[in-house]
């Protein structure tokens, strides 16, 4: 069995489902640290501002760019990138990322009209059950565009749409990872690739030259490296001609942060009854571990000279989200209620994030006007009128009083994009852009 060691942990390269360990009290404290020294940062910004408010870190964001980019192109010749915009659908966050030379990868009309709107000259758009509206739209920007196909239906409206506008436009077909589940809506069998390209072969006005093939939640690459092997094999039963008219694979994205997955729980169970009494240790808190982001590119890159660079002559693509979007976003509150030594109300609630995300995910809350590194379990709970509004069980700090203001960092992946307007209104973005911050 083969073994690979990173960050102090061996984990097996057959596994598919990471271990959980309980996490370190002291990986906790060094990382609450890091935003505690930039504490002083923090309260200026929210001087003058209504809390609660988005906080938009650019140059995080920006550094989070260089180290993905830096590491695959290291080991993979030919790579491009595309931002998974439905991660983070904020226009600073794509004007950042076009800015930074990649293109954006958007899932439907509202993504592609902002795309197109920040003036992106690469778009990949993708996703299943594209409106006859949203591929009228693509086809009138081709130039700037290539297309997932998602269906054989959905290339026969493509082909229709674009001979009647008169334009060829570059396109791909997504392939489906799992035949047998809720994923298998996502894309075409593999088994039906050379009866998908043939078909659009025959077409004047629609371009197949690529294929995607995307997982999800990736902790470590081993299923991303099983998934290429799965297409050399479907390659290999390509004609000589079909395999010759694959300009890109597309490897899709899903790669986990660095710091892992940080539960409330070991089974990461969503509760189903209100988190009055957690049946749970406020203070414990689980981890399942990620590979960084150097062990991807290389697992990656290996799997792909040995599976797919000896059948086809193509560039490879990526389409980062969660990593890019992950450290960019943090959340500012303020304590408005002090109810119990153990309970306490925010101005702020989870209609923010969209989801009842920290009923199952731990994130660290900090305490930014009386910091220490020393957590209390605490309810810190939100506004809305549902008690599955919750922030944590527990904050990190000296004291908690009406007025404190509270920093939960690493929240810009699917949080703002999911918000609502549900009770209360929807907070203003603060951007800090590098050199000074704006609202």
């Amino acid at each position: 069995m083969q073994t690979v060691l990173f960050d102090g942990y061996i984990h097996s390269a057959t596994e598919r489902e990471a271990l959980t360990f309980v996490m370190s009290e002291t990986a906790i404290r060094r990382f609450v640290e890091t935003y505690f020294s930039r504490r002083r940062e923090f309260l200026a910004l929210a001087e003058g501002k209504r809390l609660p408010f988005y906080l938009l870190d650019r140059p995080a964001l920006l550094e989070r760019i260089e180290l993905f980019c830096d590491a695959f192109r290291r080991e993979i010749k030919g790579a491009r990138f595309f931002y998974a915009v439905k991660s983070n659908n904020h226009p600073e966050v794509a004007r950042t990322i076009l800015s930074a030379g990649m293109g954006l990868d958007v899932s439907g009309q509202i993504e592609l009209e902002m795309a197109l709107s920040l003036g992106a000259e690469k778009i990949l758009f993708t996703g299943p059950g594209k409106s006859n509206a949203e591929l009228e739209l693509a086809v009138d920007h081709a130039d700037r565009m290539t297309i997932l196909m998602d269906s054989f239906g959905e290339l026969r409206r493509l082909e229709a749409i674009a001979a009647r506008k008169g334009v060829r436009i570059r396109a791909g077909v997504r392939l489906t990872t799992d035949p047998s589940g809720l994923w298998r809506k996502f894309g075409v069998p593999m088994d039906r690739l050379g009866e998908f390209l043939d078909e659009a072969a025959s077409f004047e006005h629609v371009r197949c030259e690529g294929l995607q093939c995307h997982s999800s939640w990736n902790l470590n690459p081993w299923t991303q490296v099983a998934l290429i092997r799965k297409i050399g094999e479907s390659l290999r039963k390509l004609s000589a001609d079909q395999r010759a008219r694959i300009a890109f694979i597309d490897l899709g994205g899903g790669f986990w942060p660095p710091e892992g997955e940080w539960l409330q729980r070991p089974d990461s169970a969503l509760a189903s009854t209100a988190p009055e009494e957690p049946a749970f240790s406020p203070l414990t808190h689980y981890w399942k571990p990620a590979a960084p982001i150097r062990l991807f590119a290389e697992a990656i890159g290996k799997a792909i000279d040995e599976h797919l660079s000896p059948i086809v002559s193509s560039k490879f693509f990526f389409e980062p989200g969660r990593w890019l979007s992950h450290h960019a976003m943090c959340l500012m509150l303020q304590v408005i209620d002090k109810k119990e030594d153990d309970l306490v109300i925010t101005d702020g609630g989870t209609n923010m994030i969209g989801w009842e995300r920290f009923e199952t995910d731990y994130f660290p809350i900090l305490n930014l006007t009386r910091p220490a590194s020393v957590e209390t379990p605490c309810h810190i709970l939100g506004s809305l009128c549902t008690p599955h509004d919750v922030w944590g069980y527990a904050y990190w700090g000296q004291d908690i009083q009406p007025g404190d203001i509270l920093l939960i960092p690493a929240q810009g992946a699917y949080t703002y994009s999911l918000r609502q307007e549900f009770i209360k209104p929807l907070p203003d973005v603060v951007t800090i852009s590098g050199d000074e911050e704006s609202a």
